[in-house]
């Protein structure tokens, strides 16, 4: 336990030591690129996950489209978000919970590269953040949702829910399935103790528009489902471990 509050001191201090920046950022953001805005994001998650212990495989970043795409990922674990940020290879946004608007410093980071916050218990004002989802992805920002609505705490994948499935075919982009394996066993498994854990990225083929027109959301998620839970069968322990190819390990 006393590992876990160093990590989250450790965390604590990172993000408090981004006020300056995030302050010039803010004074200066319609002159910076989307990447320039995303560099303090993507290092402290990096940072935070290397503070873990853990390793993280990417498999797949050569696959990555370009311009604006959603990524659809499943939900084991609180370090998921982490790992995207660090190590997804592209500035995302996600579909949050409204309660993380509440975070200092976090939540400012989180609307400059267009998070949407969401409240699940306000039908009118989800559809309202959905809404501003594809107008972000209109606009040229990649978004990141995670369909299952809240973390699986294991290996298992839970059903997906359709309504965020129209952020794609409303803004009329690529969508990514992106399987996460490992998260879990950073903190779900071990009772909220952070402990290191090998941890797979894995972006699958995008799946275009011209490919997915005429699909209903229940279609599109069928598939995406399918990809994702293809993935997290095949890739075990041992050959996570001993996998070649398309593959690139992050530890930074």
């Amino acid at each position: 336990m006393i590992r876990t509050i160093k990590i989250y001191i450790y965390a604590s201090l990172l993000v408090l030591g981004t006020y300056f920046q995030l302050k010039r950022v803010q004074k200066s953001v319609n002159q910076l690129t989307k990447e320039e805005i995303f560099i303090q994001p993507r290092s402290v998650s990096r940072k935070v996950m290397k503070r873990t212990g853990s390793m993280v495989m990417v498999n797949g970043q050569e696959k990555l489209p370009k311009g604006p795409v959603l990524f659809v990922a499943n939900h084991q674990g609180l370090f998921d978000i982490l790992t995207l940020l660090g190590h997804l290879g592209k500035p995302v946004g996600f579909i949050a919970k409204k309660e993380i608007q509440k975070l200092p410093i976090i939540a400012s980071w989180m609307e400059l590269v267009h998070c949407v916050f969401i409240d699940r218990t306000d039908r009118r004002q989800s559809v309202k953040a959905i809404h501003q989802g594809i107008e972000n992805l209109k606009s040229g920002h990649s978004m990141v949702i995670f369909p299952e609505g809240t973390r699986s705490r294991g290996s298992s994948l839970n059903p997906f829910k359709l309504g965020s499935f129209q952020l794609a075919l409303k803004a009329n982009v690529p969508i990514v399935p992106v399987a996460i394996d490992g998260t879990y066993q950073m903190f779900e498994e071990r009772n909220g103790r952070i402990s290191p854990s090998w941890v797979t990225l894995t972006i699958e083929d995008a799946i275009f528009p011209e490919e997915y027109n005429g699909k209903n959301s229940s279609e599109i998620a069928e598939q995406v489902q399918s990809v994702i839970k293809r993935r997290l069968q095949i890739d075990g322990a041992d050959d996570r471990m001993t996998s070649s190819g398309d593959q690139q390990v992050s530890t930074t």
